[in-house]
């Protein structure tokens, strides 16, 4: 059977309020939406099947030459669509900070007479359950609206002009003259309480581009690509749960690393890794304040026996997210299956808490002010890993083969050691030092005994191979061996040979096997943006621009990416926006700030 047509991924803008998000397509169609929260079930889920699986669709009825931008440093979506009779604008937005769960969207003809296309199509549960739609006319708050209803989840459709039930769905077409407006807004409430009351609408765009713009306004970062910067920070931003402090990975689940293959993830969770870096990403750039948040979702989620440590948690810090597929949907592009939930949260992942270590260590160099449970929290698991530090693991790319010594997991326990080292050297924390101390150098060692090859002059992907991984781009940038030394040098040369394709990196080559998976991965944008800051550390400024470049151009016309990139058909692959990205491209961003400041100092101490 012949897999539906998919918008590219690319084509999509993200809208959100802290607290969840939905994908809209540059023709107008809001095709994903997970209600109350990131990780609830989608009520529009064309995304990952048709438009009978949901979506919300506003948009021209003929074809259209679309322009689109948020408005300042707002996740407020303005798309301008020219048709051969005229021009319209839409406005899309899910106002923030205000505890409801609602998307606005307003349209206003500019110029010469267009007729739109109006289209509500609510399923819940993934596309799953279709709902009991209700049209209330002289409804106690509002003259007219749309209910739909399902279990314990209702949607109310408001409006200036409410679209019709057709075919199951309701639907309208309308032509708009110059000067002419409508507005609608959808708001999510739980089934059992009274419909909420209407958004005072004008009042909360303005409030909503407020509060971004005085966000944004914080950014102490000054350097290049800065414009590019601020969108992932504001990116990175909208996917951290407001009230809980969770920052999820992604906002979506099961777009595909490989089209028509199963590849398949749901990233709609907290991974620990994933949110402490970033954190640092947020601390480099002034945000203390973010960091305080981070750090009691993290104390709720691990609270407990060490031992007990996951690798992921919900985005309130739950700990159960099985995964099962979702045999309904057929796809996006046809890549089945549709997974929710994630089957990694039982494996051993040894590097996460070395994230978690350094992110907390800079949290206390960047000013956030010490607490004894956080400590207490980190000293735990520390010692918790002295005891389990040599065991195999799963490694940082969930590799669902055999457990292997993954030289990258090594790398990031003696990160973990480190930093509770410098914790107690630094900053007077009570710990058992000279335990930490001895670990540390243990680590050290069997790293360079056991993870580089003399043969290859590199780092390798596990004690067992002479393969290289790109997260060995990480040995300088967490502090394991100085970006001068030559073994440094040696590894990213290994690299560009083994992991570059048509200008991009590979995590490593699936070809071996050794993730389990049957198919071919796309190059991870992280992984070059990895390779930018190691170029940069080592000086290497000469490859680490175009590089770069190269990577800043592949951002979409609102500045988001995805988690990987097809550079021979030229279009994102992977969930989206992805977090891993966009926080790697404000390090390798920080690092070309650093190599350039330093490069000039040194030119200007060498002038006469």
């Amino acid at each position: 059977m012949t897999p539906p047509a998919s918008t590219p991924i690319e084509d999509y803008a993200v809208l959100g309020d802290t607290e969840t998000a939905a994908l809209v397509s540059r023709g107008g169609s809001i095709d994903w939406l997970c209600l109350p929260r990131f990780d609830s079930p989608a009520c529009f889920a064309a995304l990952l099947g048709t438009p009978e699986h949901g979506r919300w669709l506003l948009g021209p009825a003929q074809p259209a030459r679309s322009t689109r931008r948020y408005v300042e440093h707002s996740f407020v979506l303005e798309t301008t669509h020219e048709t051969d009779t005229g021009v319209v604008k839409v406005l899309d937005l899910m106002p923030i900070a205000d505890g409801r769960a609602d998307i606005v969207r307003t349209v206003e003809c500019l110029r010469g007479r267009v007729r739109m296309v109006h289209e509500w199509v609510v399923r819940f549960d993934y596309g799953k359950v279709r709902p009991w739609v209700s049209h209330s006319v002289g409804h106690r708050l509002d003259s007219d609206v749309l209910t739909a209803v399902a279990g314990p989840d209702m949607l109310v459709l408001r409006g200036t002009r409410l679209p019709r039930a057709r075919d199951g769905r309701h639907a309208d077409e309308f032509e708009m003259r110059a000067g002419d407006t409508h507005t609608f807004s959808t708001t999510w409430f739980p089934s059992y309480d009274e419909v909420p009351p209407p958004l005072d609408i004008d009042s909360r765009i303005r409030e909503t581009i407020t509060l971004s713009n005085d966000w944004a306004g914080r950014c102490t970062y000054t350097g290049p690509y800065r414009d590019q910067v601020v969108r992932s920070l504001l990116t990175l931003r909208m996917m951290t749960h407001s009230r809980f402090g969770g920052i999820v990975a992604a906002p979506t689940t099961s777009l595909p690393e490989d089209f028509g293959g199963e590849r398949n993830w749901d990233y709609r969770y907290c991974w620990l890794r994933d949110a402490s870096l970033t954190l640092e990403a947020l601390l480099a750039c002034g945000y203390v304040g973010e960091a305080r948040l981070w750090r009691n979702w993290l104390l709720r989620a691990v609270a407990g026996d060490p031992e007990d440590l996951q690798i992921m948690y919900t985005i309130d810090g739950s700990r159960r997210l099985p995964e099962r597929t979702l045999d309904h949907l057929p796809g996006y592009a046809g890549s089945a299956p549709v997974r929710i939930g994630n089957g990694a949260v039982e494996q051993r992942q040894s590097d996460v808490l070395g994230e978690v270590m350094i992110a907390l260590d800079e949290a206390r160099r960047r000013g956030l002010e010490m607490s004894p449970q956080a400590w207490a929290m980190q000293r735990s698991l520390v010692q918790e890993l002295g005891r389990r530090w040599d065991e195999p693991d799963n490694g940082l790319w969930e590799i669902r083969g055999p457990l292997r010594h993954f030289t990258h997991s090594r790398v990031m326990v003696w990160a973990a050691f480190d930093r509770a080292v410098r914790a107690v050297e630094d900053w007077g924390l009570e710990g058992p030092v000279d335990r930490w101390r001895e670990l540390r150098e243990r680590v050290h060692a069997e790293i360079l005994e056991k993870g580089f090859s003399k043969e290859r002059n590199t780092f390798t992907q596990h004690y067992d191979t002479t393969e290289v991984d790109a997260s060995l781009l990480l040995i300088p940038i967490v502090g394991f061996l100085p970006p001068e030394d030559p073994r440094v040098h040696g590894t990213i040369a290994a690299i560009e040979a083994d992991l570059m394709r048509d200008g991009f990196l590979l995590r490593y080559r699936t070809e071996t096997g050794v993730d389990g998976l049957s198919g071919d991965e796309h190059p991870f944008l992280a992984c070059s943006w990895w390779l930018v800051s190691a170029y940069a550390m080592c000086g290497l400024l000469d490859k680490a621009r175009p590089l770069m470049d190269r990577l800043v151009g592949l951002l979409n016309d609102v500045g988001l990416v995805s988690e990987e990139y097809d550079p021979v058909g030229r279009r994102m692959v992977g969930n989206f926006p992805q977090a891993f990205s966009h926080l790697t491209f404000i390090g390798a961003a920080h690092a070309m700030a650093q190599a350039e400041a330093k490069g000039s100092a040194d030119a200007g101490s060498q002038l006469p």
